[in-house]
């Protein structure tokens, strides 16, 4: 069903280190692999595991320069979505953050 895949599209961002990397992106612009590791400071194989994830759900695109590969936003939707969530944060923070029914990533 049309939802299950929403569903599915919204559990891509529900993990911190997809949105970490994704909120690097939106701040720099591109990236490439090696330093969204370094400024993540989680292991190279983890973080090459969540941008294939985030490529291959259209979060992100990449541009190969000999042997580096960089990392952009896909599409600014993604800016919006993760704007969009910000303001409903700002909003109900307290409420997301004491919501015991949606466990912790």
């Amino acid at each position: 069903a049309r939802s299950d895949l929403v569903a599915k599209y919204f559990r891509a961002l529900g993990d911190p280190t997809r949105l970490g990397i994704l909120g690097l992106l939106q701040a720099q612009g591109e990236l490439s692999a090696g330093e969204l590791t370094r400024r993540l400071g989680q292991a190279q194989p983890k973080v090459s595991n969540h941008l294939a994830c985030l490529r291959w759900c259209g979060f992100v695109t990449t541009r190969r320069e000999h042997r580096v590969v960089h990392y952009r936003l896909a599409d600014q939707r993604v800016t919006a979505i993760l704007e969009l969530a910000q303001g409903l944060l700002d909003d109900n923070g307290d409420h997301v953050a004491a919501c015991c029914r949606i466990p912790e990533a």
